[in-house]
């Protein structure tokens, strides 16, 4: 048992889309940044001379080090991963999750630092399309950065909580702490769910949690302060896929290119114009990191003119809606009408995709993820289905309950569409009510905030794993520890 509070905590939440890491107690993250990760071939790297700037992540027998060894060079936020025959520790490897060595002897890892544009430089992401982590060299790179770079913290000092899915495997969970202890040597560590987190910040113990993410949507029944595991219902629809068909509908319906800033120059010609010079010597970017840049455009665009409508989308009663201009990076001005309202109506009616006039190998083909036979469903009905999973006694509770976070979210009006849409289907004794914090910074960091309120509150601290209670019993008791 940790009983250890003299110094703060550490909160990480690694989300599809940003990672938040900060200090317990605090009220937003310290840290925020892009959770994707690039990555070029070492040998690519020399051949190239691009080698800069790189911390290894080495460490000598499960022993913390005080600080990065750094080689001459500018790119600081590059992070480079060597092999060491002790950087799982005595223990070995949990559950089968080995770490990959030959990656990390082979890959050199870009974290936070995407903006330059380099030669084969191409991207990747801890996790794969159901949210569940699948590279855990890239999982360590990011660690590093967060705790030496961003932080600049002795990471042995501070215990650290970790947001985890709500779906996450045993061995997940398990290799999550033995890398957390053999590598960083925290006093402590806890591992919380994501919804449970975001109910505690929302100041509920019983809820319905909707997390819009990047990745997908997860609701979530959390009763008395833990998940429902039988009552969880994912969606790939989030953020990203959003993104994608905005992408999609510039380049496809609107013939619209969407040129990344890196390939062209501006030059201010006058007072409002200016001439656009096209970069040459482009050749060695990936397709991976031009999609990157691209997507970066199209969310954007998004997040600037999209909203959602006030009741169910019909194409007849938007067609006198005036059009909204938005210019692109390289001076182009599209003028988005009616599919201003129609892509985030896509959350409620997935089938509406086709009806932006995307070539067939453009339409997206979502499918129930539990039944490959049965199209996607909506969000009001997915939030039903999981209520409908719960005990009856305890689904009135999360009818009045429903808590909307996620930067997936950020649509206007979409909280009140969701609570008249469920007010609808509810049964008629039922109150329906959403809520979702009108401050936006609140509503994207609400998982981060909830581990800050619960890793700084003094009847928590006696719930740690310490690290003495990890060399005796090993990894697994973190499922007793940390349900």
């Amino acid at each position: 048992m940790y009983g250890g509070d003299e110094v703060s905590a550490i909160v990480v939440d690694m989300g599809s889309s940003t990672v938040k890491a900060g200090y317990a107690g605090e009220d937003t993250p310290k840290a925020v940044f892009p959770s994707a990760v690039g990555w070029i071939m070492k040998d690519q790297l020399s051949a190239g001379g691009n080698d800069g700037g790189d911390v290894e992540m080495k460490e000598a027998k499960g022993v913390a080090r005080k600080g990065g060894r750094k080689k001459a060079g500018g790119d600081k936020n590059s992070v480079e991963e060597e092999e060491d025959d002790d950087r799982v520790g005595k223990k070995g490897t949990a559950g089968g999750l080995a770490v990959n060595h030959d990656s990390a002897k082979t890959k050199h890892f870009y974290v936070d630092d995407l903006s330059y544009r380099r030669d084969g430089v191409e991207i990747t992401s801890p996790f794969d399309e159901n949210g569940h982590v699948q590279d855990w060299d890239v999982v360590e790179a990011i660690w590093e950065h967060t705790l030496r770079t961003r932080l600049v913290v002795q990471s042995d000092e501070h215990p650290i909580l970790l947001g985890e899915p709500v779906n996450a495997s045993r061995e997940t969970r398990e290799k999550m702490v033995e890398l957390l202890f053999e590598k960083h040597n925290p006093p402590a560590v806890f591992l919380a769910k994501n919804p449970v987190l975001t109910s505690f910040a929302s100041g509920r113990a019983t809820s319905l949690i909707v997390d819009c993410g990047a990745g997908g949507t997860t609701v979530t029944a959390v009763h008395d302060g833990y998940a429902l595991r039988n009552a969880v219902t994912r969606s790939p629809l989030g953020g990203d896929a959003l993104t994608d068909v905005v992408l999609s509908y510039l380049e496809k319906t609107k013939r619209t290119q969407v040129r990344p800033r890196f390939e062209f120059t501006k030059t201010q010609k006058g007072a409002d114009s200016f001439d656009i010079s096209v970069v040459k010597g482009l050749g060695g970017t990936s397709v991976g990191y031009r999609l990157y840049k691209q997507r970066e455009i199209a969310a954007d665009l998004k997040e600037t003119v999209c909203r959602m409508s006030d009741k169910a989308f019909h194409s007849g009663d938007m067609e006198n809606v005036p059009s909204v201009a938005y210019e692109l990076p390289d001076g182009n001005v599209v003028e988005v009408g009616a599919e201003r309202f129609k892509i985030p109506e896509i959350l409620f009616n997935p089938d509406l995709v086709k009806e932006l006039g995307l070539p067939s190998d453009k339409t997206p083909s979502w499918r129930d993820p539990n039944d490959p036979n049965q199209p996607l469903k909506g969000l009001p009905q997915i939030i039903l289905d999981t209520i409908s999973k719960c005990d009856v006694d305890a689904r009135k509770d999360l009818f009045g309950g429903v808590v909307v976070a996620g930067g997936g979210s950020l649509f206007a009006s979409l909280r009140e569409r969701l609570e008249s849409e469920l007010h609808d289907a509810a049964p008629t004794n039922v109150r329906v009510k959403v809520t979702a914090s009108q401050n936006t910074v609140e509503r994207k960091f609400t998982t981060w905030i909830g581990g800050s309120i619960l890793a700084s509150l003094g009847s928590f601290q006696q719930m740690w794993l310490s690290k003495q209670e990890y060399e005796e019993h090993g990894a697994g008791l973190i499922h007793k520890r940390c349900p």
